[in-house]
C-alpha cells in the first residue's frame, strides 16, 4: 500500500513560501514516513513482538494489576484462515489491547479445537474411510498439529498479540485429562445418565449430533396420507356410539406424514384426548379424521363422504389398527394401538399421528409412557442410513432412495390415499449440509430437568435448566438482544446428548456389563485412573488400555470397554476448567482466570455460537459451579460481500485475508474490522477496502503532522504549564480530553466503530480544519523557543500521546511505528506498556466558548470562499473581515483581541456591533510580508528586512511577538 502525498497547506501558508527567509521558518521535520508501506514494514513488527517476547513482558509489567480475561473460543484446527477468522481474532485483539491500555493485566491465550468430526473428515478425505482407531488418532493429531502451525502464523501476521508460544490445544494431554476430570465432576453432581432416546443422527458423520450442530434448510419431501385398517370393526363402531359400521365396509384411521421412510417402523397411532373426531362414510370405507379437517381431507383424497358420528379422542384410546402393510408381508403383521397424546393437533394433516418411536421424540415419549419397552422398539435404520439387511421388503435400501418403493407398496396395498411433493424447512447437519433424522440410540446425556444421574455424589441445588436460566440473568450481553436468543434456546432445549461414536476425541472411559448394561461399580475411580493415563500419554494411551489392565482378570470378561467419545462441544465448553483453571492456571504472575466468580470477563464469537460454544460453556459452568464461566458475551455478525451476500467460491465473492494483507497490509484488515458495526454482518469488497485505505491515509497524515511539529520539543524542559498556555491550546487539550472520555466509554462496552468514526472527524474537523490550520502560523513563524510556540507544542505533544493510545487497539502497527519515532527506546519500546493519557479535566466553559467561535469562523470561511470565486481575493490572508455581531458574540470575539485574525487566518478583522451575525469580506490594500504572507501596513518599515512585517522582524531579531489567545 502507498500513501498519497501529504496535502499542501492552503494558499497563503508560509510553508509554501520560497525566498530568502524560508530558512528562518520552523518547518516540520520527522522521520516518520508519509508512506505506510504496510506490507513491507508490518512483518518486522510481528517478528519484533514475538521474537522479543512482548506478550510475556506485558504480563510481567502488569503484575498486581486488575485482571481482564478474554477467553478464546477455539477455531477448528483444519483449513486455511478465511476473512471470518480474521474478523474474529482482530476484534478479540482490539478488546484485549484496549483493556491493556486501560491499566489491566489483559490476557489472551489463543486456542484450538482439535478433536471431532471436522478433523476426522479431513483425514478420511486424505486416507479413506476404513482407518483403524489407532491410525485415525495418530493421523488426526499430526494433521491438527500441522494446521495449527499454519493458522498461528496467519493470526500473528494480523498483529494479534497473545501467548503464541503457549497456546491451548484441546488435544494436549493435560487438557484431555482435565476434560475427563470435568466429566467426572458433572457426574458427581447428578447430571449424567444413559438412555435410549431419539437423537439427531447424521449419516455422513455416522454419529449422533447435538442441537448445536443442527441448521435448517429447505428440503423436498413426499407427503402421504395412509389408512390403517381397524382390527375390530365392532369396537370402532362402539367408540362412535354406533351399533356397527355400514354393511360391507371396514374402518380406517388415517394419518398424514412427510417421512414415508418411517412408516415401515410404525408401532402406534396418537390421537388428542380433547379433539373431536368424525367417522366419515366414503366409497373406500369409514375414515377416522379430526372433525375440523374432514372437508380438507376429503378434497385431498378426491373422495365424497358423510359424517356418520363424532366422538372425543378419549373414546379412541386403546383401539387397535393394523399396519398398512399387514397383508403384504408377514413381517408387518402387527397392530398399532391408539395412544392419547397432547402434542397431536388439528392444525393440519388428519388429526392423527403415526408413531415410529425410534424416529421421533414425541413418538418415543408417547410409546414409552404407554408401556412400550425399550427392547421392543423397532429401529431398523442403520447408522449409515440403510435399513437392516433382513428388514422386510426394504432391507439394505437407503431410506431416502426407499421412499418411492414404500409409496408403491402402500399404493398397491390400497392404503395410500394421497401423496404430494412439497418443499419445507428441515434439519440438516451444519457440517455436511445434508438432511438428518431422529434415530434412537443408547447414548450418554446431560440431564436438563429433574431426574437421577449415575453415581451422584453431591446433587446440584437446582436443575441444570434452572441454573442456566439464572446465570443468563447475571450475564452482560453485547449486543443486548443476545440475551433473549440464548434464553430461548436454554428454555426449550432437550437433554444434551454428549456421546459420539467416533475415534478422534476424549474417551468416555466407561465399562458396561455385557448382560445388564450397568456401569462397573468402580467407575468413579476408573475415571481418575483414565485421566492419569491420558495425562501421561494422550487419548491414544487410553485406547490401547485393555479391560484386563483396568478391571483385572476376574471382572474383565463380564464388561465391555466403551468406545464412545465426548462430543466436541464438551471439549470446548469445558476449556474454562481445563485451560484457565488447568493447563494455564499458573502461567502468569496474576494467574489465568479470576479466582472467584466467573473465570473470564468475556467470551466473544459469531452470533451462531448462542447454540454452540456459549451454550455448552454455560451448561458446563452451571453443571460444575452453578454459574456461567463468563461475565459477558459478545457476538458479532458474519463477513459478507459488498452486497451483503454470503461468501462462496461459486459466487466468486470471497475475500482472503492473506491477499489483503500482502497487498494493502494487515492494518487495513484491522481498520475495516474496527470501522464496521460488528453487531450486524460486516460487508467487505475492494470498494469498501479502498475507502478504508483513504481513512487510514487521513489518520496517518494527521499523525505525521503532529509528530513533525514536535520534533524539537523536549517534554522534560519545554513543557508549558497548563495555566500559562495560550487559550486555544488549552481549548485543544480540553477538546482532546472530552473526546478521550467519549472514546473510553466506547472501549468499556467493546465498541470500536464509533471510535474510528469520531477519530476521523477529530482528525479532519477538530485538528485539520481548525486547530492545526490556525496553529501553522504560530508554529512556523514565531521564535523556536518562544512561549507561543512551546505552548502549541505542549498541546500537540500531549494530543499525540493520547491519539497514539486511542489508535493502538486497532491501528497497532502504525501506533507502534509512530511510538518508536515519537519516544525512541523509552518505556520498554512498545506503546502497549502504556496506559491512556491523563489529560486535563475538560473545561466546559472553554469548550462552549470555542464551539461558538468555530461556528462564527465557519460562517466567515463561507463568505471568504464566495468572494474568492469572484477573483477579488485569492488566499484568505488577502482578505480583511468586518464581523457584525450581537452583544454576546461581539464580546466573545473581542476577547481574543488582536489574535482574532489568526483564528480567521486573515490579515485583519474588525468587530462591529449589530443585531445579527454578518461577515463582510474585502481585499486587503496592505503589502504582503514575504516571510509570513500576512498583508500589513508596516511591511517595508525596517531597513534590515524591507520585505518583512514588524511581527516577523521581532520574531527574528527582537523580543518576539506576544500571543495570548491564538
Amino acid at each position: 500500500m502507498s500513501d498519497a502525498k501529504q496535502p499542501a497547506a492552503p494558499a497563503g501558508k508560509p510553508e509554501a513560501s520560497g525566498g530568502a527567509y524560508r530558512a528562518t521558518l520552523n518547518m516540520p521535520d520527522t522521520a516518520f514516513p508519509m508512506r505506510g508501506d504496510l506490507p513491507k514494514r508490518e512483518p518486522a513488527w510481528v517478528a519484533d513482538w514475538n521474537g522479543g517476547g512482548l506478550y510475556k513482558r506485558l504480563r510481567d509489567a502488569r503484575q498486581g494489576a486488575p485482571l481482564f480475561v478474554l477467553h478464546d473460543g477455539p477455531p477448528y484446527a483444519n483449513g486455511k484462515l478465511h476473512i471470518g477468522h480474521a474478523l474474529n481474532k482482530v476484534l478479540k485483539d482490539m478488546i484485549v489491547k484496549s483493556r491493556q491500555l486501560a491499566g489491566f493485566d489483559a490476557q489472551y491465550i489463543p486456542g484450538w479445537d482439535c478433536h471431532g468430526l471436522p478433523i476426522e473428515n479431513a483425514i478420511e478425505k486424505l486416507h479413506g474411510r476404513n482407518l483403524g482407531r489407532d491410525d485415525m488418532q495418530a493421523k488426526s493429531r499430526a494433521f491438527a498439529t500441522e494446521q495449527i502451525a499454519q493458522q498461528r502464523e496467519d493470526f500473528k501476521r494480523l498483529g494479534v498479540l497473545g501467548d503464541w508460544e503457549r497456546p491451548y490445544r484441546t488435544m494436549d494431554p493435560a487438557n484431555e485429562a482435565g476434560e475427563i476430570r470435568a466429566f467426572k465432576r458433572v457426574i458427581e453432581r447428578g447430571f449424567v445418565y444413559r438412555g435410549l432416546k431419539p437423537v439427531y443422527w447424521c449419516f455422513d458423520c455416522g454419529s449422533s449430533l447435538a442441537e448445536f450442530e443442527i441448521e435448517y434448510a429447505d428440503k423436498q419431501s413426499d407427503t402421504l396420507d395412509v389408512a390403517f385398517e381397524t382390527d375390530d370393526a365392532a369396537k370402532l363402531a362402539a367408540a362412535f356410539g354406533l351399533g356397527a359400521l355400514p354393511t360391507g365396509k371396514s374402518g380406517f384411521a388415517v394419518i398424514w406424514t412427510t417421512t414415508a421412510w418411517t412408516i415401515p417402523a410404525n408401532q402406534a397411532l396418537n390421537a388428542h384426548p380433547e379433539l373431536t373426531y368424525a367417522l366419515v362414510d366414503t366409497p373406500l370405507g369409514c375414515l377416522v379424521l379430526a372433525e375440523t379437517l374432514v372437508d380438507k381431507c376429503l378434497e385431498r383424497f378426491g373422495l365424497s363422504g358423510q359424517v356418520l358420528a363424532t366422538a372425543q379422542g378419549t373414546a379412541l384410546g386403546g383401539l387397535n389398527f393394523r399396519h398398512p402393510l399387514f397383508d403384504v408381508d408377514a413381517g408387518y403383521r402387527r397392530l398399532s394401538p391408539v395412544y392419547l397424546a397432547e402434542y397431536v393437533s388439528d392444525a393440519d394433516g388428519t388429526g392423527i399421528v403415526h408413531s415410529s418411536p425410534a424416529y421421533g421424540v414425541d413418538d418415543f415419549n408417547s410409546c414409552v409412557a404407554n408401556g412400550l419397552k425399550y427392547d421392543d422398539i423397532l429401529n431398523p435404520v442403520q447408522g449409515n442410513g440403510t435399513y437392516a439387511a433382513d428388514f422386510p421388503l426394504f432391507g439394505g435400501q437407503h431410506i431416502w432412495k426407499a421412499v418411492p418403493v414404500i409409496l408403491d407398496a402402500l399404493k398397491n396395498a390400497g392404503r395410500l390415499l394421497a401423496t404430494v411433493r412439497i418443499t419445507h424447512s428441515y434439519p440438516h447437519c451444519w457440517r455436511h449440509k445434508t438432511p438428518v433424522i431422529y434415530r434412537a440410540a443408547a447414548q450418554w446425556f446431560v440431564r436438563m430437568d429433574e431426574g437421577e444421574g449415575v453415581f451422584t455424589k453431591d446433587k446440584a441445588p437446582k436443575t441444570l435448566r434452572q441454573l442456566a436460566l439464572d446465570a443468563i440473568d447475571h450475564t452482560h450481553f453485547y449486543p443486548e438482544n443476545g440475551k433473549t436468543r440464548l434464553r430461548d434456546m436454554i428454555a426449550n432445549r432437550p437433554d444434551w446428548c454428549i456421546s459420539r461414536q467416533r475415534s478422534w476425541g476424549v474417551p468416555v472411559p466407561f465399562f458396561l456389563h455385557k448382560d445388564s448394561g450397568e456401569l462397573h461399580p468402580n467407575t468413579m475411580a476408573i475415571l481418575d485412573q483414565a485421566a492419569d493415563i491420558v495425562e501421561k500419554g494422550g487419548i491414544e494411551a487410553w485406547s490401547r488400555v485393555t479391560a484386563e489392565e483396568i478391571l483385572g482378570a476376574d471382572d474383565a470378561p463380564h464388561y465391555t470397554k466403551s468406545t464412545d467419545i465426548l462430543e466436541v462441544w464438551f471439549d470446548s465448553g469445558s476449556t474454562f476448567w481445563h485451560v484457565l483453571r488447568g493447563s494455564h492456571a499458573h502461567a502468569y504472575p496474576n494467574g489465568a482466570s479470576h479466582a472467584e466468580g466467573p473465570e473470564a470477563d468475556l467470551y466473544l464469537e459469531g452470533h451462531d455460537q448462542h447454540r454452540g460454544w456459549f451454550h455448552s460453556s454455560l451448561l458446563l459452568g452451571c453443571a460444575l459451579y452453578d454459574r456461567a464461566p463468563y461475565k459477558g458475551l459478545l457476538t458479532h455478525g458474519f463477513a459478507t460481500d459488498g452486497q451483503g451476500r454470503k461468501m462462496s467460491k461459486s459466487l466468486g465473492n470471497t475475500v482472503e485475508p492473506q491477499s489483503v494483507t500482502s497487498k494493502l497490509g494487515a492494518e487495513i484488515v484491522r481498520l475495516w474490522v474496527a470501522s464496521t458495526d460488528y453487531s450486524g454482518d460486516l460487508n467487505i469488497d475492494d470498494k469498501i477496502l479502498a475507502r478504508v485505505v483513504d481513512a487510514y491515509r487521513r489518520i496517518r497524515n494527521t499523525l505525521r503532522f503532529l509528530m513533525a511539529n514536535t520534533a524539537d520539543f523536549n517534554p522534560a524542559t519545554d513543557t508549558v504549564p497548563l495555566g500559562q498556555m495560550l487559550e486555544i491550546d488549552r481549548y485543544a487539550l480540553a477538546r482532546a480530553s472530552e473526546l478521550q472520555a467519549d472514546i473510553l466509554r466506547h472501549f468499556d462496552v467493546y465498541e470500536f466503530h464509533p471510535v474510528v468514526s469520531k477519530l476521523q472527524v477529530y482528525c479532519s474537523e477538530d485538528l485539520g480544519a481548525f486547530y492545526l490550520d490556525v496553529l501553522k502560523d504560530r508554529l512556523y513563524t514565531t521564535a523556536p523557543k518562544s512561549l507561543a510556540r512551546r505552548s502549541a507544542q505542549t498541546a500537540l505533544h500531549q494530543i499525540t500521546h493520547a491519539m497514539l493510545r486511542w489508535m493502538a487497539p486497532f491501528l497497532s502497527f502504525t501506533a507502534e511505528e509512530a511510538w518508536a519515532h515519537f519516544v525512541g527506546d523509552q518505556n520498554q519500546g512498545s506503546i502497549f506498556f502504556e496506559t491512556f493519557s491523563a489529560l486535563p479535566t475538560p473545561n466546559e466553559g472553554l469548550l462552549a466558548k470555542w464551539a461558538r467561535i468555530r461556528a462564527i469562523r465557519d460562517l466567515a470561511n463561507k463568505e471568504i470562499e464566495a468572494v474568492r470565486t469572484t477573483g477579488a481575493v485569492g488566499a484568505s490572508l488577502q482578505a480583511t473581515l468586518t464581523i457584525t455581531a450581537g452583544a454576546d458574540d461581539a464580546a466573545l470575539l473581542r476577547s481574543l483581541g488582536a489574535d482574532l485574525k489568526f483564528v480567521t487566518i486573515t490579515s485583519s478583522v474588525t468587530v462591529a456591533d449589530g443585531e445579527s451575525l454578518a461577515v463582510t469580506v474585502l481585499p486587503s490594500s496592505a503589502t504582503k510580508c514575504e516571510r509570513c504572507w500576512h498583508y500589513t501596513d508596516d511591511v517595508g518599515q525596517h531597513a534590515a528586512h524591507p520585505t518583512l512585517c514588524g511581527r516577523c522582524v521581532s520574531n527574528l531579531d527582537g523580543a518576539g511577538e506576544t500571543r495570548a489567545h491564538a
